[in-house]
């Protein structure tokens, strides 16, 4: 069995909208009011794109520090 890319599922938009759906049918099987619906819809999807600019600029980070490591050990 593979591992869990999460950085890669974390940034998916794929991923998100499928948690939204999950959420929506579960409100919708509890009766719950189309306005609650849209405030959870909305409420998912803006932590979704916190999560996503956060791990983008991790890895952003990420890279630079490799770059900066690499150019430094080697000599001139």
């Amino acid at each position: 069995m593979s591992k869990i890319n999460w950085k890669l599922k974390l940034t998916s938009r794929k991923f998100w909208v499928s948690i939204v759906g999950l959420a929506m049918s579960i409100m919708v099987l509890t009766n719950t009011d189309v306005a609650t619906q849209t405030q959870v819809a909305a409420l998912i999807m803006a932590a979704a794109s916190v999560v996503a600019y956060t791990v983008g600029e991790g890895l952003v980070d990420a890279s630079r520090t490799t770059e900066n490591k690499d150019t430094t050990d080697k000599p001139e």
